[in-house]
């Protein structure tokens, strides 16, 4: 039987705000355990919440980003369940009036072609604090440093069909809530976390599968594994007689597999109603027009520019436009040595090795914008040849100074006097009299092959210095003199 895949995915992605949603408490990762929990976060008896401006200004800026219509009168409600890490006993979060409504978000499969993905909504919500189970034996800790903190939960429609579809998605959010400052995007500290609901159904058939949703999956890799074998897993059950049942899972990426972690809930059994500590959160055009006066140029405007402006390839702008950081990098490059397509094999072949390889962000890196578009004038001008300038870019990621600082310390500066060029020239040809003379005496094909070990004696006795054009005319000069 042919199967066919139905994924949507539920995206909780922490909000850049200095403070929680509802309290003075800080956000900042890894402070020691219930040092940022303050009363309101302790769900003292007494304590009121007070709303964050800057939460709201960020769910919004998301909201117009997606093209998504905002609810001009949102709710917050109370999300019963008992945890240990919920000492309220509820989750203040936004039920039946979201700020977010229906929008949506263009996706590129690696094929090049563009879907669309529907977004049903995206709220506000606090988060739970942690419970930890690692340096407790037999018992478990509670960490509250993290309830509070604000969330936005971006919900999208069952639209996705595949693993691969499903991380181009993840990608895609997490580029764009970084473009706009709203949120770090760090998967490693659960700044985006994402919830995948998977199921499957006959090809053909338009009734949903009953689906599984696989909790808290933070790496992109791992929502890959983990979809393909809740894939594989119901497709196995199903065969075999079984049926798949409403379920949260886990994924446990040493097992590269997801386990049962409880029966479903369906929201009737959170008994929502709207907090009553909370007045319904009314928003104006004037607000809405602040907000959107505030947005940068987004993934998609700055690839559709690269493109244009640049003359760049579709998958050269897509890199390029990956984070707004790769961005600004390439621009400032492209600026100051003028040549786009020079500057964008640089940032995307020999920069970007060098950072996978010290495992480094765009932001850390040892050379500077500057100094590479410095580097890319000096290839230009013939200062340097393609060869050399990766010597030269070593050396400024060593920290060894700018491109002119290296060029003149270690005396690489491109010979391009064709009387000193020639002179060299015949120096080598008659110390490989012999070649020379079976070159004479070749047909084309095997002349094409003996032409490179010339090139590359020239280049050896220059020391990689000799401009290699200028080495090229002039050696077929002399040899077919």
């Amino acid at each position: 039987m042919q199967w066919e895949t139905v994924i949507g995915l539920e995206i909780h992605a922490q909000l850049a705000t200095q403070s929680k949603i509802f309290s003075g408490s800080a956000t900042t990762f890894g402070a020691e355990p219930n040092t940022q929990a303050s009363l309101i976060d302790l769900g003292m008896p007494g304590v009121l919440p007070v709303l964050n401006e800057e939460a709201v200004k960020m769910a919004v800026k998301f909201g117009l980003a997606i093209d998504a219509e905002i609810g001009r009168k949102n709710v917050f409600a109370r999300k019963n369940y008992f945890y240990p890490d919920l000492p309220k006993g509820y989750q203040i979060s936004q039920y039946e009036l979201p700020i977010v409504g229906k929008g949506h978000l263009d996706i590129t499969l690696e094929d090049g072609t563009v879907k669309r993905i529907g977004i049903t909504r995206a709220h506000l919500e606090e988060d739970a604090g942690k419970s930890l189970h690692e340096d407790f034996h037999g018992m478990s800790g509670i960490d509250l440093n993290r309830a509070g903190t604000p969330l936005l939960e971006i919900v999208s429609e069952p639209d996705i069909r595949s693993a691969k579809e499903a991380v181009a998605y993840v990608k895609a959010i997490h580029a764009l809530v970084r473009y706009l400052g709203i949120c770090d995007g760090n998967m490693n500290e659960g700044s985006l976390r994402c919830d995948c609901n998977v199921s499957v159904r006959p090809k053909g058939q338009a009734e949903f599968g009953t689906r599984a949703e696989i909790k808290n999956v933070n790496s992109f890799r791992f929502i890959e594994k983990a979809i393909n074998h809740e894939i594989q897993r119901q497709i196995e059950l199903i065969e075999d007689g079984g049926k798949v049942i409403q379920e949260t899972r886990l994924y446990d990426p040493n097992k590269d597999q997801t386990r049962s972690m409880r029966g479903k809930e369906e929201a009737n059994d959170y008994r929502y109603f709207p907090d009553p500590d909370l007045l319904p959160v009314v928003i104006e055009q004037d607000f809405l027009d602040t907000v959107r006066a505030t947005l940068p140029e987004l993934p998609q405007q700055k690839r559709e520019r690269f493109q244009a402006e640049f003359g760049l390839s579709a998958y050269d702008a897509s890199v390029l436009s990956a984070s707004r950081e790769m961005a600004d990098y390439f621009e400032q490059v492209a600026g100051i040595c003028g040549d786009a397509k020079l500057a964008a094999n640089w940032v995307m072949v020999e920069l970007a090795s060098l950072l996978n390889k010290s495992d480094l962000e765009i932001e850390q890196s040892p050379v500077s914008a500057e100094q590479l578009g410095g580097m890319i004038l000096r290839i230009k001008d013939n200062t340097i040849s393609g060869k050399i300038a990766k010597m030269v870019f070593e050396a400024m990621a060593n920290g060894e100074g700018t491109a002119d600082q290296i060029i003149e310390a270690k005396g690489l500066k491109q010979v391009t006097d064709s009387g000193a060029i020639e002179s060299m020239l015949d120096e080598v040809l008659a110390a490989n009299a012999e070649q020379v003379e079976q070159y004479r005496a070749s047909d084309e094909a095997k002349r094409g092959k003996m032409f490179g070990f010339f090139v590359g004696q020239a280049m050896k006795a220059s020391k990689g210095k000799a401009n290699p054009q200028q080495v090229n005319e002039l050696l077929k000069k002399k040899l077919e003199g």
